[in-house]
């Protein structure tokens, strides 16, 4: 068992350095130091928003509005900046904004009874239209060097950003591998009903993993904008939800809940973005682009699928297995009460 995992793991190290070595091939632009650099920095914000759709995931939901979420509070940042705010409470107000939409979502998704698809495809559209209806579709400037550091700034070298991933990424292990709420969120999503009889708090639970969403997809937001130095309404409406989907599926998260890890999200993160990376490099008509990760999606649940159904029936085996010996114990007993 240990050594299948390890396979799985190991797998995507394996397609990630052949991605490596045919982008290399194809041009050696991409093996420079430079586009190493772009490729971390635009991987950190793909892996922000795969922390996000994860948790969500491994619940059994799905988070469709976490693109619109970084449109949203990279716009509502730059607001509050212009309006004379510092630039540290204009990326925390906007990070609690994001919190605020996914603990929304949460809420309707719990009272309401309506599917997380559904919740969220709406979302995605009311947060998608806020920054068109503050700014009239236009961009806004940011000058601001403290809110630059953010995304553009390093520590003893290293790029911010992805300081800012290595943290969220080690805090996240910890919350699902050592914190009653991280086996709340793998038991919602791996029973649902017997989680409710084990006594997990479906409420509390499917809110803060929402709400945790809308964190990892505001910080996002406030990364992306503070890269671009610029504040557009449509920075995260393009291939971000697609991102956040694939590399979560590509790392082994489960789109039908209760399996998953923080490492494996990170790796398919990594894949994602390399791939996105290589395609720009190789000059790939950025129109290609959905189809591939569609593409790797379908692939992703497909196996997904198949992983599910086979251990399913291995459940099933077992318990005919354990419920015939059952039946033996208790035909046995019978009998030696009789010859008594």
């Amino acid at each position: 068992m240990n050594i299948k995992k390890f396979l799985n793991e190991a797998s995507i190290l394996i397609v990630w350095l052949i991605l490596v070595g045919i982008f290399s091939l194809l041009s050696p632009n991409f093996f420079q130091t430079t586009n190493a650099v772009v490729l971390l920095l635009n991987g950190a914000i793909i892996a922000l928003i795969t922390l996000s759709q994860s948790f969500v995931l491994l619940t059994g939901g799905i988070d469709l509005s976490t693109g619109a979420v970084i449109s949203m509070t990279g716009i509502v940042a730059a607001v509050f900046m212009r309006s004379g705010a510092p630039w540290y409470v204009a990326a925390i107000g906007a990070s609690l904004l994001g919190v605020f939409a996914g603990v929304l979502n949460g809420l309707v998704i719990h009272y309401a009874g309506i599917p997380p698809f559904i919740v969220t495809f709406a979302a995605m559209g009311v947060a998608s239209a806020i920054p068109m209806i503050i700014t009239r579709a236009e961009s806004i400037k940011i000058a601001d060097p403290g809110f630059l550091w953010v995304g553009q700034g390093k520590v003893f070298s290293i790029p911010v950003p992805i300081i800012l991933v290595v943290i969220c990424a080690i805090l996240s292990t910890i919350l699902l591998k050592s914190t009653i709420i991280g086996t709340h969120i793998y038991a919602l999503g791996g029973n649902r009903l017997a989680a409710r009889l084990s006594g997990v708090n479906i409420m509390r639970t499917t809110i803060f993993v929402y709400g945790l969403s809308g964190l990892f997809a505001g910080m996002a937001g406030v990364v992306a904008t503070s890269r671009l130095g610029v504040a557009y309404p449509q920075t995260g409406t393009g291939n971000q939800l697609f991102y956040s989907i694939a590399a979560a599926v590509v790392g082994g998260v489960s789109l039908f809940g209760g399996i998953g890890k923080i490492r494996g999200a990170m790796s398919g993160a990594l894949l994602i973005a390399t791939i996105s990376n290589g395609m720009n490099v190789v000059n790939i008509s950025s129109y290609w682009q959905p189809l591939v990760i569609g593409l790797i999606i379908l692939a992703g649940v497909g196996f997904d699928s198949a992983r599910t159904s086979t251990k399913n029936k291995s459940k099933k085996g077992r318990s005919a297995i354990i419920t015939t010996k059952i039946k033996g114990l208790v035909g046995k007993a019978s009998t030696r009460e009789g010859k008594k």
